[in-house]
């Protein structure tokens, strides 16, 4: 028997999480030059980093030899959410805080809930810690919120909603997702990752951390790596009860965000003309490719995020001819739906120059 053998049977049962293809491994691949390479696979700002965050970076590198203190930024994210400060976790991006949550109410014996065609990071938590994972089945692509709760068993100690989802880029009412709160057993954890908050229209947004007051079985997760351009210093948080943000800490690993993604945060959080920016280029590229797509004749899901999913047929072979063009993009045939591919939204010219060799793929 190799030592192989001997590790934790759920966690050899595990598929690794595929992130989007790099530019760097595209140019190896196909020979392309990098500066000739579009990506938009991942969600990234196409604008890149808040200038404030970028200036804070630089004068924080004199700080470097230290290890990280994280009051500044937990203070600065209790402030703008309107929370104390021990009711904020912080995380090496998002995904982080969603294991710390796993770890704190997950073990063999216990499950959790998704829905089909939400984020990937859900079941990778669930089984990682050797809890059963549910699956309920989409409605239009998104969350079934009366599928989930007829779902609940009575082991059932996390429910995962994704608002706006991803990969799908759906969006529920919040109205629809307080009445399911009110109809959730109090002893299930809902977690409600709003990694894509920002962009939603100022008309749909709510204060979801108000409601952890009325509702202590919620934990509200958001990011630094999308409207803020921060996805490679990774830093993300999570917003509980003092009792759930307590437990998180005891099992997050000390220093889990660095010196340089501490300052940055919480320079961005300061960049309202940055996310102001980021949000009209996002919504100005949105009705840039819906119309490609449109002109096309491919379906597309309406997406409240910074991207789109639309269907492609032949999913995995027409995202090869867009990696021979030079474009990258997203496959989703690991999230059910090997006949859609998503695509970020991304600058103007880029836009365009997918939709052009979208048009060729076809």
């Amino acid at each position: 028997m190799s030592l192989v053998d001997h590790a934790l049977s759920y966690v050899r049962a595990i598929s690794p999480y595929q992130p989007g293809k790099p530019i760097t491994e595209l140019a190896r691949e196909m020979g392309i030059r990098v500066d000739k390479i579009v990506k938009l696979a991942s969600n990234e700002n196409p604008l890149g980093m808040s200038p404030k965050a970028k200036k804070a970076v630089e004068a924080a590198i004199n700080g470097i030899e230290r290890y990280p203190d994280q009051f500044d930024l937990i203070r600065a994210v209790a402030e703008r959410c309107g929370v104390t400060q021990n009711q904020v976790v912080l995380g090496n991006g998002s995904n982080d805080v969603l294991d710390l949550i796993a770890r704190v109410f997950l073990a063999p014996g216990r499950s959790a809930i998704f829905a089909q065609h939400a984020f990937a990071v859900y079941p990778l938590a669930t089984l990682s810690t050797g809890a059963d994972l549910v699956a309920t089945p989409a409605r239009n692509y998104g969350h079934d919120l009366n599928a989930m709760r007829a779902a609940i068993r009575p082991d059932t100690r996390i429910i995962w909603i994704a608002n706006p989802n991803n990969p799908t880029g759906n969006f529920l009412p919040y109205p629809e997702v307080r009445a399911f709160l009110e109809a959730v057993p109090k002893d299930v954890v809902v977690v409600l990752d709003e990694a894509y908050n920002e962009y939603l229209p100022p008309a749909e947004r709510v204060d979801t951390a108000a409601w952890i007051k009325d509702f202590p079985n919620l934990v509200v997760t958001r990011t630094f790596s999308k409207i803020f351009g921060l996805a490679g210093l990774r830093v993300g948080y999570a917003l509980a009860s003092t009792e759930i943000a307590d437990l998180m800490n005891r099992v997050r690993q000390p220093f889990n965000v660095n010196n340089l993604a501490i300052a940055a945060a919480v320079a961005a959080l300061d960049d309202h003309a940055f996310v102001t920016e980021s949000y009209e280029l996002n919504r100005r590229g949105m009705e840039q490719l819906v119309a490609g797509l449109k002109r096309l004749g491919l379906e597309y899901i309406p997406s409240y995020g910074n991207f789109v999913t639309f269907k492609a047929g032949d999913g995995a072979a027409v995202n090869q001819k867009l990696l021979q063009q030079g474009v990258i993009v997203r496959p989703i045939g690991g999230y059910g739906l090997p006949q859609w591919l998503r695509v970020t939204i991304g600058t103007e010219p880029e836009n365009a120059r997918f939709l052009e060799a979208l048009e060729k793929a076809l």
